[in-house]
């Protein structure tokens, strides 16, 4: 059979030198070799044929047992780097192993990771590029689709998180982040000490918890030290149920009780200046972000107009010194002392008639407990918070998900620390 004429539009680029030089670039060793390389100017692709070495032997992917080849797949493609400004498309058959005892299995490719149709040059690139931009702008900069930039980045996470390790892991953060608006949720735990997200679950519900636990081996949950969380029942439940000495090691994250105290100040003043301006004054107008800043942020002018309001004999004065001193509590070194200190201040608070100041003491006497062992562990979700910054931008520049474990994966891709670049 003689060879096929090369069209104007697809030419045959190939010597011995060239086809020696694709194989350095590609990285191709023996039994594997180019056999040939096309040029389709009108695809604007470069196409690499690989062939094998005659009766080589395979290992089986199963057992790596040396085997014959029982037959070859059709043919297969691969996108590449690419070629000055064409697509390098690699081909070749794949032969599939006759093992004795798994019976005809598709050998590995060195180029390429099982089931990816991209080199793992290529996938790497692919990676690198989407830990700094976003996945539209990836996608538009390597002529990809958008599901083909979800296979590499779901391919990239499902390998980091197999390659983890069994660490030890002393204090964590349990999170959520909201998914759309409305009450849909996700549940993250972090790793307070390496800044990452160890486990991403729907909802955040008890069951959404426990599934983390399993992710742990035995000897892993005895040296979690301390948990740092807001106090939500279903993430307590499972802690309690999974965490040997829970009790001791839970700690009720003080930025988030310094969040709950900032609302019931806000709702104070709303009230307030309601009332106040149905009489005529308007003192508490435009005063809103000036009660949920720290003074030591503001300006000249913005610190002399709030230190007015703070003398003030206004109900959101008092409800704002109520705050300042409830968080003074995590200044002190013993519990004794810082056990003195709120039984002083909820004795104020409950005479303070401000409701919304009443209701958060009544929640943090309930569970003074777990918010005094930060003073034990010293450990808050600030972490956790920065990578909630992060989870907001990968939603943002995602421009929303519609499907949820896309944005689990994403989750991970950006914030799990993981190790996944392809095996070449």
């Amino acid at each position: 059979m003689g060879r096929r004429q090369a069209s104007p539009a697809r030419a045959r680029i190939t010597g011995m030198q060239d086809n020696e030089l694709y194989r350095q670039i590609l990285g191709i060793q023996p039994p594997w070799f180019v056999e040939r390389v096309e040029l389709e100017i009108g695809k604007g692709e470069v196409r690499v044929y690989l062939e094998h070495d005659k009766d080589q032997q395979w290992a089986c992917p199963e057992c790596g047992k040396s085997c014959g080849v029982y037959d070859h797949q059709g043919e297969r493609r691969w996108r590449h780097l690419d070629t000055c400004q064409y697509r390098t498309i690699l081909h070749a058959k794949i032969p599939r192993a006759d093992c004795s005892e798994h019976g005809a299995r598709v050998i590995k490719v060195p180029w390429a990771e099982t089931g990816s149709r991209f080199t793992a040059m290529f996938e790497a690139v692919a990676i690198s590029w989407l830990r700094q931009a976003s996945q539209k702008a990836v996608a538009e900069q390597l002529q990809l689709s958008w599901d083909e930039i979800h296979r590499i980045l779901d391919r990239a996470v499902a390998r980091g998180l197999k390659r983890r390790t069994a660490e030890s892991i002393t204090h964590l953060g349990v999170d959520e982040k909201s998914f759309k608006k409305g009450f849909r949720y996700f549940t993250l735990v972090n790793d307070l000490n390496r800044n990452r997200v160890l486990y991403v679950a729907q909802e955040r519900e008890q069951a959404s918890l426990d599934g983390f636990w399993k992710t742990l081996t035995p000897e892993q949950v005895p040296k979690i030290e301390a948990i740092a969380l807001d106090m939500w029942d279903a993430y307590l439940n499972s802690i309690r149920k999974h965490l040997p000495d829970a009790d001791r090691k839970i700690v009720f994250d003080k930025f988030h009780i310094a969040q709950h105290l900032t609302d019931a100040v806000d709702r104070v003043r709303r009230k307030e200046h309601k009332e106040l301006k149905a009489k005529g004054n308007d003192c508490l107008k435009g005063t809103r972000y000036s009660w949920l800043r720290n003074p030591a942020n503001m300006e000249r002018k913005e610190k002399q107009r709030f230190a007015a309001l703070k003398q003030s004999h206004l109900k959101s004065s008092r409800a704002w010194a109520l705050k300042q001193s409830a968080m003074e509590l995590f200044d002190y070194k013993s519990e004794t002392w810082a056990r003195k200190h709120f039984r002083w201040w909820f004795s104020w608070a409950s005479r303070s008639r401000l409701q919304p100041i009443i209701k958060v003491a009544g929640m943090l006497r309930r569970r003074l407990e777990n918010v005094l062992t930060y003073l034990r562990h010293r450990i808050t979700n600030a972490g956790s918070e920065s990578i909630n910054a992060k989870v907001q931008w990968v939603k943002y520049t995602a421009r929303g998900y519609r499907n949820k474990q896309n944005f689990i994966n994403a989750i991970y891709f950006h914030c799990g620390d993981l190790d996944m670049s392809p095996t070449k």
